[in-house]
């Protein structure tokens, strides 16, 4: 059980430190947006900026509730409270010119997931994950150590809020299984390593909107 949690406006972590460049990298192309596992809508409204429409997925009630509070004066953004490996969810919803998934797609069955996310993006559209990873190797935990302090101070100098009320989970696949899956089920994938124990995948979808 998630415990009840009043929505913040606006707040600085790890995963919305990403929004400004998945909104920038939206507002190219945008139409239509997606953002899945959206929790409280913080994303869901700055998309909303920038897209015609937008729409949040996920399976969280309480996270869903203080989304829809978030986003009551914003008539282009709404959630849907469906999970997204359903099928029908996926018919529902269409498809979109940005698709955007970010600390969710470890809480998916890897492969299938990617393959789910892909099909809702329209042709001449853009899936981006900002995605945790396991650490695998001895070169990672170092390079995790070695990142530790400057994100710690990061998320002081930012005022970090560490628990916005939804489901967390470790990661289980490393970036070198993460990268050979993605490589396999969307070609011409670009991979890359962040800051914050993140990595964002890109992937267009072939054709024009």
């Amino acid at each position: 059980m998630i415990p009840e949690k009043r929505e913040r406006h606006d707040y600085w972590n790890h995963n919305a430190v990403f929004h400004r460049e998945l909104v920038r990298d939206a507002a190219a192309r945008g139409g239509r947006a997606l953002d899945v596992g959206c929790g409280d809508g913080l994303l869901v409204q700055r998309l909303a900026g920038v897209c015609r429409e937008v729409t949040g997925v996920d399976n969280e009630s309480a996270a869903l509730l203080r989304a829809r509070r978030r986003l009551a004066g914003t008539p282009s953004a709404h959630v849907l409270d469906a999970d997204i490996m359903s099928g029908a969810t996926a018919e529902l919803l269409g498809r979109f010119e940005t698709v955007t998934c970010v600390a969710v797609l470890h809480h998916l069955p890897l492969e299938a997931g990617l393959v789910r996310l892909s099909e809702l993006v329209a042709p001449g559209g853009r899936l981006i994950i900002v995605g945790l990873a396991a650490n695998e190797s001895a070169w990672e935990w170092l390079l995790s150590g070695l990142t530790l302090i400057p994100a710690r101070a990061a998320g002081r100098w930012h005022h970090e809020t560490r628990d916005i009320g939804v489901l967390t989970a470790p990661a289980r696949e490393s970036l070198r299984e993460i990268r050979a899956v993605a490589a396999r089920v969307l070609p011409g994938c670009r991979l890359r390593r962040r800051m914050y124990w993140r990595y964002r995948l890109t992937w267009d979808r072939p054709g024009t909107a």
